[in-house]
């Protein structure tokens, strides 16, 4: 069906394959648009319809084309001078006129829809007709929403949000998310995302692959990162909780969707998952502390009870602990008492070693401990393991972090012990010193009641 005006004939290039003229060319286009569209010459009669407009008014080509304008078909009668003005108005304005009409549809019903009219300049460059394209005010609106929408998010949304590509690269990255991962919002782009973030990157890219292959997971995905800081000596890196969520974004003009990339909003959520793990923390300990208390009543040893308070200390605390006992204090020396096994793990076992003491050097943590009455922490350079820094401190190979807490009972110190991580565990912390506190006062009870029964007998 044809969606214009015709005129010539077509020049035959070949008895089999004739050359399309002008006017069937420009049909084909006008029908392959998504964009309704008629034109009307220097009289207002329509010379031009297209398959979109057919669709959203219901009137063919070949019913549209010849009319003089609207009026008595596709407008109502009151409406159609006004209607009929403004078109015909576009032929003398300068640029694009947008306006909103209501036209009529081929079964009586009425569309609201919105124009852009603009002249149709002759060879003379004088106005020859004005063009019409016109949509559903809906449809309009649906888009400028969608356009709002993303101007909005990528400018003003108090969330991060990265669209990464097809090769998991950022390609648009709002303000919130450049601040977030520590660069700039074009600095970003284009960029492995294992340049912004250390530990942590594989999840991610992970989950961006599987949405990307298989659609965006039904909830919020919580990701642990770690982000690579520039300037700071070998990328060192800040833990961060990103709550994430994932969509898939698929071409529109694609036949088949054809992924274009991801859609990644994320949350800084790590003060909350913090509160909410060291919350959890406390109660584990608490609980810890009640069992080790009913399961030393139970000793009839005191010595042994101190070991009991050590071993359900250590449950997710430390990978070993050992307790210094003081044997003489000017000068001071101490004594080993007790030790978790420096190989496989188990429980806690009294040192039979006499009197003989500790060969610490000067400067030890645990006489620092001793010395201060308070709690001593100490690591290794970086927290790796180094050379024989833990065998010269007389500590099981391996270990990284150290800390000591004083035994005090009956306004005295009694010893210390010291609790003992490696390198696949974080450094001690001030939460852990006052665990490990609370931890130590209960040994020292039983070592001074242990003590107070040896005088005795």
């Amino acid at each position: 069906m044809s969606a214009s005006r015709r005129s010539g004939t077509t020049d035959e290039l070949g008895p089999e394959e004739p050359e399309p003229d002008g006017a069937d060319l420009l049909a084909a286009l006008l029908d392959g648009m998504d964009a309704a569209l008629c034109a009307f010459d220097a009289d207002g009669v329509v010379t031009h319809w297209n398959r979109e407009a057919e669709r959203v008014l219901g009137w063919s080509a070949e019913e549209a084309v010849g009319r003089h304008g609207f009026a008595g078909w596709a407008v109502r009668p009151a409406d159609a001078e006004e209607v009929q003005g403004r078109l015909l108005a576009s032929m003398h304005a300068p640029g694009r006129q947008v306006n909103e009409f209501a036209l009529l549809t081929k079964d009586g019903g009425r569309v609201l829809v919105r124009t852009q009219s603009a002249a149709v300049r002759g060879p003379d460059g004088k106005p020859a007709g004005v063009y019409c394209a016109f949509s559903e005010v809906h449809a309009q609106i649906d888009l400028e929403r969608s356009i709002a929408l993303s101007e909005a998010l990528f400018e003003d949304a108090a969330w991060g949000v990265v669209l990464v590509d097809a090769d998991l690269r950022p390609a648009v990255v709002n303000g919130h998310a450049a601040r977030a991962m520590g660069t700039g919002r074009t600095a970003a782009l284009g960029r492995p995302l294992g340049d912004l973030i250390g530990q942590g990157v594989e999840e991610l890219e992970s989950a961006l692959a599987h949405v990307l292959a298989e659609g965006p997971p039904p909830s919020p995905t919580e990701v642990w990162v770690t982000l690579r800081r520039p300037g700071e000596a070998g990328g060192r890196a800040e833990r961060r909780c990103w709550r994430s969520g994932f969509v898939r974004l698929a071409s529109p003009l694609a036949e088949e969707p054809v992924p274009l990339g991801v859609g990644w909003l994320f949350q800084d959520v790590t003060e909350s998952k913090q509160t909410e793990q060291e919350a959890a923390q406390l109660r584990f300990r608490s609980q810890q502390l009640h069992r080790a208390a009913r399961a030393a009543a139970e000793c009839e040893n005191p010595a042994e009870a101190a070991t009991v308070h050590l071993d359900f200390a250590l449950a997710g605390f430390a990978d070993h602990a050992v307790i210094d006992l003081v044997a003489s204090e000017e000068p001071l020396r101490l004594v080993r008492s007790a030790a978790t096994p420096s190989g496989a793990p188990g429980p806690s076992l009294l040192v039979s070693r006499g009197a003989l003491p500790v060969r610490y050097a000067e400067g030890h943590p645990a006489l620092q401990c001793v010395e201060r009455a308070g709690s001593v922490r100490a690591a290794a350079e970086g927290g790796v393991v180094r050379g024989d820094w833990a065998q010269d401190r007389q500590w099981p190979e391996g270990t990284v972090y150290a800390l000591c807490a004083v035994l005090r009972s009956r306004g005295r110190t009694v010893g210390v012990v010291t609790f003992l991580r490696g390198a696949s565990r974080v450094g001690f912390e001030r939460g852990d010193a006052v665990y490990a506190e609370s931890v130590a006062v209960r040994i020292a009870g039983a070592v001074d009641l242990a003590w107070a029964l040896a005088a005795e007998r």
